[in-house]
């Protein structure tokens, strides 16, 4: 048996409605998206755009500012880099996943730009105030992710949008764990959306999207096949064509339209109700146990992740003990340096993440496991 509280990763089942979706591409998409006038590829074309539309009708967006990517660090780093390329100032959250804070710490590295880290605080207050005091005249965008994949913090960026309106500053915005779960909207003053596929729109893996106001030109990082202007050796420089060279993936795109339908008809209050309840009944589970830790702060809103540690039982050792009774929990650094600085773990922390179709009672039995572990009971 495997209950995954994993999804935070990639969310796992995937709705019955993506697996439908995968199963149709590859049987009727077969062509090349934009290469041809062909049928085949007429059709492939068409369902594309249809995907394309519905990512831009769900964030609140144009569909040619929908740029289909491998993942949300792909995004990212046609982000930071393309905005970035001729030098400037950038300033990003101590929260940040490594997927935006290294392209902008080896940026900073080559000497092409100058990079400030804004402190994350429990007060929303605060943390807009610190991303202001460290504004200089040349700083071009701000990075912030939408919640902390480590311990699912919300961050303010309603009012870091605003911000960056008053400064003329380009918001770059990392929504791999809030998009799908929490209601976003690229008028909220984000100029560049970056997610994650698989996520919590619940596509496929090897999806991501960057999704534009078309405000601010992102520099392509590749160059390649678009399927226009194919006489010419100078990448086209309108949208999507210069940030989606070569063949798109077809299937991964048809999977995320679909996770976004199955969202749609579901609700994504109701997702994020439901996931919320899972989390507070784990937390409850744990919360009379003074060997645990858990990193939440009553200040602070969070998307549903629980952080948590067990005394003198190292993360990583104690996820292994977990899977051994069939769950799945991600241990360690998260990929994301910057915040585990900032929460001082020696060893990382576990990580709880439930979905759509993870069960409350799942939750509780975990957290009675864990409390038997964290009690040193043979098991």
């Amino acid at each position: 048996m495997i209950i995954n509280f994993d999804n935070a990763a990639t969310t796992y089942p995937k709705p019955p409605e993506v697996k439908r979706a995968v199963i149709r591409a590859v049987e009727q998409y077969g062509g090349n998206s934009g290469r041809g006038g062909h049928a085949l590829a007429m059709r492939t074309s068409h369902a594309l755009y249809s995907a394309r539309t519905a990512a831009a009708e769900f964030f609140g967006a144009q569909p040619e500012n929908v740029i289909f990517t491998l993942n949300c660090t792909h995004a990212l780093n046609l982000a930071i880099q393309g905005l970035m390329k001729d030098g400037g100032h950038l300033i990003m959250s101590s929260m940040e996943h490594n997927s935006a804070a290294r392209p902008g710490a080896q940026l900073a590295l080559e000497k092409k730009i100058s990079l400030s880290i804004a402190q994350v605080c429990p007060d929303d207050s605060c943390t807009v105030q610190n991303f202001r005091k460290l504004i200089r005249p040349d700083t071009k965008a701000i990075v912030c992710t939408l919640a902390s994949n480590v311990t699912g913090q919300l961050m303010p960026w309603k009012e870091i949008g605003q911000l960056c309106r008053e400064h003329n500053i380009c918001f770059i915005a990392d929504g791999a764990q809030a998009c799908g779960i929490v209601d976003i909207d690229i008028s909220d003053g984000i100029n560049i959306l970056c997610t994650a596929g698989h996520k919590g729109l619940y596509g496929i893996t090897g999806t991501g999207l960057l999704i534009t106001d078309g405000k601010y030109k992102i520099s392509p990082i590749i160059q390649g096949g678009t399927g226009s202007a194919s006489l010419s050796l100078k990448q086209p420089d309108i949208l999507p064509d210069s940030l989606e060279s070569g063949t798109p993936c077809i299937i991964g795109a048809m999977s995320v339209k679909a996770g976004i339908g199955f969202i749609r008809k579901k609700g994504i209050d109701r997702i994020y109700s439901h996931e919320e309840n899972v989390c507070r009944s784990f937390i409850k589970g744990l919360e009379k146990n003074r060997k645990i830790t858990i990193y939440r702060d009553p200040q602070s809103n969070y998307v549903p992740i629980v952080s948590f540690n067990a005394a003198e039982i190292p993360s990583e050792e104690l996820a292994e003990k977990l899977a051994q009774h069939g769950y799945c929990l991600r241990a360690g650094f998260h990929c994301a340096a910057l915040a585990h600085t900032q929460l001082g773990t020696k060893t990382g922390t576990v990580r709880f993440a439930p979905s759509a179709f993870s069960k409350e009672s799942d939750g509780v039995a975990l957290a009675n496991l864990i409390n038997k572990i964290s009690n040193l009971k043979n098991l």
